[in-house]
């Protein structure tokens, strides 16, 4: 089972828009509204892989409400810590197919103090005493203090827990600094972390190895179209994913970590397990919505992925 925590959840809306752009009006083509945040894909993709999720971060409002009642329904467990007199954040996906693009519209997500942080550790740590493998996914909450967030994942690592971060910015950097922790970002996260741009896979292997230094854990990177890079102390990988026709590139991120932390659940070597990841990942850019993909489109892209060594 796979601790999926989202400090900012959403009510995601898919609308597809053909020919969508600024100004006008638009009528939608078809649309999805489900859970969201990076975290709760995640557990979705998890879901669809295979193995259990609990879905954990903070939920306010009618929205949380929505959230919380649309993850019931799709048989994922869950342990929310409510936010009184606050309200969970709406995010828009329009798709527009003719120009094979996506645009994204996030809320910030309600306001927090330290005080907040107080019951989500308390919560935390009672849910991780059950499970082995833990994921933190996306933004924090305005108002969130990093420093909070570090500690947490100090804590949890303490219990012996494998603890993965996919974040950026303040987040990021603070995750950076705590031993043990694994990291899972992009290029263009690790490249903000490491205040050196990456155009190459040998240049996120470089990064990931800067990263190193600090976590002390092994480091991925993934590169779009390029798949991604899995760094640890002695070796790296690279995993390249074929060539598909789709525009929903959100939420492949999300479910990359999916398929990578289900296989190395499953017992798979590294290598196995980013090449796990890149195909789930590649097969959420087929589909309509974050982390929707099936398990026949995941199988159909898993047999064309290459694992490249020794880079």
């Amino acid at each position: 089972m796979i601790l999926c925590v989202t400090p900012n959840p959403a009510v995601d809306r898919t609308l597809v828009v053909p020919g969508f752009g600024r100004g006008g009006v638009f009528r939608t083509q078809d649309y999805l509204v489900a859970a969201g945040g990076k975290g709760v894909n995640v557990a979705r993709a998890v879901q669809t892989l295979g193995q259990e999720a609990i879905c954990a971060g903070f939920l306010g409002g009618f929205s949380g409400q929505s959230v919380a009642a649309m993850v019931q329904r799709t048989g994922q467990d869950a342990c929310w810590t409510w936010l009184p007199g606050r309200e969970t954040r709406t995010c828009v996906i329009v798709v527009d197919p003719e120009q094979a693009i996506t645009s994204v519209l996030n809320e910030p997500g309600p306001q927090l103090t330290a005080a907040d942080w107080v019951p989500l550790r308390a919560d935390l740590l009672q849910a991780a005493a059950d499970v082995s493998v833990i994921s933190f996914s996306g933004s924090l909450p305005p108002g969130s203090p990093p420093e909070l967030f570090a500690a947490l994942l100090a804590d949890l690592v303490m219990m012996g827990k494998q603890v993965w971060v996919d974040t950026s910015g303040t987040a990021l950097e603070a995750a950076s600094q705590v031993r043990g922790v694994f990291l899972k970002v992009n290029d263009e996260e690790a490249a903000a972390l490491v205040n050196h741009p990456i155009h190459s896979p040998a240049d996120a292997v470089a990064a990931a190895r800067q990263m190193m230094k600090k976590t002390g854990q092994p480091v991925v990177i993934t590169l779009g179209k390029h798949g991604a890079v899995w760094v640890d102390a002695g070796q790296a990988w690279q995993a390249i994913p074929p060539v598909i026709a789709g525009t929903g590139s959100v939420g492949s991120g999300d479910s990359f970590l999916a398929g990578m932390l289900v296989a190395l659940a499953n017992g798979a070597a590294q290598p196995a397990a980013l090449g796990q990841g890149v195909a789930a990942g590649t097969a959420n850019a087929g589909s309509l919505g974050s982390a929707c993909f099936t398990r026949q489109e995941f199988e159909s892209v898993m047999g064309q992925i290459q694992v490249i060594d020794g880079l």
